[in-house]
């Protein structure tokens, strides 16, 4: 490995490491999944703190992985589970925060036209009723594997 190389590693590492951030919304620990390894559909995960006094809203996403980007969460459908598309976005309070993660609410992009490959990044533009549009590179995870039983199903400010 050349010093070059090494330096770039390091670069791209710290820059997945810190949050994204605009007009007080910050996005902490993002990352990205395919639904399996020939998957045509992914999602991703991440914290949005709102440090402003104004509250927000997540109201879309977009990325040209796939052919669509959706906000999803999951619903208790008798004793199944489902996604489904949260057409009125995501409040984020003054303040406050909101856990996007496997369960509950996500980012689900649909017909990937590029595999979600460990290791690489995609780009995402996020984009909040206030803050406007933020776009981040999501580093692909797909061994992560943060969902425990019983947690990740709630939908509020406060689940963390």
């Amino acid at each position: 490995m050349t010093l070059r190389s090494a330096t770039l590693g390091l670069t791209a590492a710290i820059a997945f490491a810190m949050p994204a951030w605009a007009d007080g919304i910050t996005i902490e620990d993002p990352y990205a999944r395919a639904a399996g390894a020939t998957a045509m559909a992914g999602a991703a995960f991440m914290i949005i703190h709102n440090d402003s006094e104004t509250d927000d809203r997540l109201i879309a996403a977009s990325s040209d992985v796939s052919a669509r980007v959706e906000l999803h969460t999951h619903i208790a459908d008798g004793d199944v589970m489902r996604m489904v598309e949260v057409e009125e976005g995501f409040a984020i309070p003054a303040g406050g925060m909101h856990s996007l993660k496997r369960g509950g609410d996500h980012v689900m992009f649909m017909g990937i036209n590029t595999p979600f490959v460990q290791g690489e990044s995609i780009t995402v533009t996020l984009t909040f009723e206030q803050a406007g549009d933020i776009t981040l590179d999501i580093p692909v995870d797909n061994e992560r594997n943060d969902m425990m039983m019983g947690e990740g199903m709630g939908h509020g400010a406060d689940d963390n």
